[in-house]
């Protein structure tokens, strides 16, 4: 249980896939003596990176899952959790972030800033996290530090600075200069284990005391102290400097940029001293809680450990034991047999065992305390639930969670594989957020849902390993979305008499396109034309209304229901009868409001040489979509394009074909945009084939 907290750092390590966050956690783990031996990220040794516990991780040298570690540098414990890169498993990034008190952010020299990389600073900024850059892979050939942290600057909008001057880049990286100190760190040993002072290389002297500069006027802003030694131009402290980037990161100021190479094993140790230096510790950070006994009033989370408890659970895992819920601790203690209470649902818990996660490893502990994220087994919960001891009853912020975007038809091959898929599904949409399933009732069969193409295909491979559950998979379906385009009114009655008491509800109003979000409901009735019992019925009427458009069968969003008329009956009107009216009523007003198809577009990047550009373009423009920009760097091209999604299927296996294998691709949701005249009525056809042959 730690006990300081100023010496506790919880970080995640997040970038854009590729660009070595996993190799980088490995080394961390190496130095600080968590594991003994350096393995491969692809798994060419049979063994593979120990954050990447999963088979299929291995196989496809990517991380699927975030996996959390711990591990103590100069006298600071770290829980560092490694996030993946691509876009497909942005939600394993949105709840380590959630839970996370600093950062680092990877980047690749010859890459740079890239579409994930924006992706993932723009969720660092929205749950506020500090964060330093690390520019790695400063060995291979077009390695450029300085345009990259040109480019945190000009994309990121980030106050980015090098705190290092790599010594040699590409073949020739020996080592860094560490700018505050002014020193050279050269790593010998056959791991890079060894770090050896010595002073700066005469020929980079001129560069380093230009670039120390540079640095000195930017985290000079942060401390009055600094600046007026800066300006009696005296011997200036490194503890200063220090103090003054640690200010800056703090405040989300300012970035301060590592460089090195953890693939060759050079300059990883000073990143980890920037992680002590400058990331924050637990009681840094402001976290709030809202107060659910004081009509929710939001309040200041202490980080005291003598204080009631406030845990939060953000990531949930089915294992060999049962469920495993990952959980940070806010404030307060736990201990093992110490009973919790579940603040969503009053349940009162007891917490049979605790563990600190070394990837797919339990080291049992006796207790934590604040700023820990451990794990509890067997305890029944959701994920962004929040634990107390009864003392107070309250609930941390949840996280952001993105919609859907792709869908899948499976369908299990025999009876044995229909129990072992459901068995599947049950964990799957547990653990995973952005996995959604369900079962179509015209077609009967079941559906998954997931962030895109390689999403769905990992869930469906992991369905057959893990699960023994033999699937066919059917064509991926686009999640379209309907609205309408203009105002439509609607008067309807429904009247229904069977004997004895009968059905009556008039609802009239208008409809109107609502670009705010996806649906408004306006109460205008005066006078108690409509009683007030009645008036929610209403709402639920047009909410049952809006899940399946007429269009295309697809979810109707950006409607604005207003009611200003009706009518009812003593004796014959009824929450039914008024929902009733009201699904009449927007059936009414719906095709008179110009309705629409709304289609996913995704932001595509495709990176590849220079010589394969005019084909990349072409394999756009093919696929209606929209080419944003281009931009060189070097012998290679990065083209931003913004492409319906339903014009992406199969597109990594066109452009390995048109590339020889040599670019690849990365796209993420962007935003619902309106589907040309053709594909509608396309659609349309479609849909109404469909439903006549039942």
């Amino acid at each position: 249980m730690s006990v300081d907290l100023n010496k506790v750092r919880n970080i995640g390590i997040s970038a854009h896939i590729d660009s070595g966050k996993t190799t980088l956690t490995e080394r961390i783990l190496f130095y600080t003596d968590r594991i003994h031996a350096i393995h491969d990220v692809r798994g060419k040794d049979g063994v593979g990176a120990k954050m990447d516990s999963m088979e299929l991780e291995r196989e496809r040298g990517i991380t699927i899952q975030s996996a959390a570690t711990f591990c103590n540098w100069k006298g600071n414990d770290i829980n560092i959790i490694d996030t993946p890169g691509h876009v497909d498993f942005t939600i394993e990034v949105e709840r380590a972030l959630r839970v996370l008190d600093g950062a680092v952010l990877v980047l690749c020299s010859v890459g740079g800033v890239q579409s994930q990389s924006i992706t993932v600073n723009r969720q660092m900024t929205r749950y506020k996290v500090p964060r330093i850059a690390f520019i790695n892979k400063c060995d291979r050939t077009g390695a450029n530090p300085e345009r990259v942290t040109a480019q945190l600057r000009e994309k990121l909008a980030l106050n980015a600075h090098m705190v290092q001057v790599p010594i040699g880049l590409e073949n020739d990286l020996v080592g860094v200069v560490d700018l505050i100190t002014m020193k050279a760190l050269y790593f010998d040993g056959d791991n890079g284990e060894i770090v050896r002072e010595d002073v700066i290389p005469a020929d980079l002297q001129v560069k380093c005391a230009e670039k120390r500069e540079e640095l000195l006027e930017a985290v000079s802003m942060f401390s009055d102290e600094l600046m007026e030694v800066m300006l009696e131009e005296g011997e200036i402290n490194p503890a200063l400097i220090h103090a003054a980037v640690r200010k800056g990161t703090l405040a989300l100021e300012f970035t301060a940029v590592f460089v090195g190479s953890a693939y060759k094993n050079k300059a990883v140790q000073p990143m980890l001293d920037g992680v002590n230096a400058y990331l924050p510790c637990p009681t840094d950070v402001e976290n709030m809680a809202l107060d659910l006994d004081n009509e929710e009033k939001e309040f200041k989370v202490t980080n005291d450990p003598a204080d009631p408890l406030i845990m939060l659970a953000f990531k949930l895992e089915d294992g060999r034991y049962g469920q495993l819920t990952y959980v940070r601790t806010y404030q307060g203690k736990v201990t093992k047999g110490d009973t919790i209470v579940n603040s969503r649902t009053g349940k009162k818990v007891k917490v049979g065992r605790l563990c600190r996660m070394h990837s797919d490893e339990m080291e049992d502990i006796d207790g934590c305390g604040s700023g820990d994220i451990v794990a509890l087994f067997g305890i029944d919960c959701a994920s962004g639930d929040t634990f107390t001891t009864g003392e107070i009853s309250c609930s941390m912020s949840s996280m952001h969670i993105p919609e859907p975007v792709i869908s899948l038809a499976i369908i299990p091959v025999d009876n044995k594989a229909q129990i072992n898929m459901s068995k599947a599904l049950n964990r799957f949409t547990k653990e995973d957020p952005t996995f959604r399933t369900f079962v179509d009732h015209e077609t009967s069969e079941t559906i998954i849902s997931g962030m895109g193409e390689l999403h769905l295909e990992v869930y469906v491979e992991r369905m057959k390993r893990e699960y023994n559950a033999e699937v066919t998979v059917g064509a991926p379906q686009v999640a379209y979305r309907e609205t309408i385009t203009a105002r439509a009114e609607f008067n309807y009655t429904h009247k229904k008499q069977t004997g004895g008491s009968g059905q009556f509800g008039r609802v009239a109003g208008y409809m109107e396109p609502y670009e705010e979000g996806e649906y408004e409901f306006v109460d205008a009735i005066v006078g108690g034309v409509i009683p007030r019992e009645f008036i929610s019925s209403c709402d639920k009427g047009f909410q049952k209304s809006l899940v399946k458009g007429s269009l295309c069968g697809s979810a109707v969003t950006g409607v604005r229901c207003v009611i200003n008329d009706g009518s009812y009956h003593t004796v014959d009107s009824s929450d039914v009868a008024f929902q009733l009216a009201a699904i009449g009523a927007f059936k009414e007003g719906y095709m008179k409001a110009k309705p629409v198809i709304m289609e996913p577009i995704m932001k595509v990047s495709v990176e590849g040489p220079t010589e394969f550009q005019g084909s990349i373009m072409g394999s756009i423009n093919q696929r209606r979509g929209m080419i944003i920009g281009t931009m060189e760097e070097g012998n290679y091209t990065v083209v931003e394009a913004d492409v319906p999604l339903s014009e992406m299927f199969g597109y990594s296996t066109i452009l390995r074909s048109l590339t020889q294998g040599k670019a690849e691709f990365t796209m993420e949701f962007s935003a619902f945009r309106q589907v040309p005249k053709g594909v509608n009525d396309e659609l349309i056809k479609k849909y109404q084939a469909e439903k006549k042959n039942g």
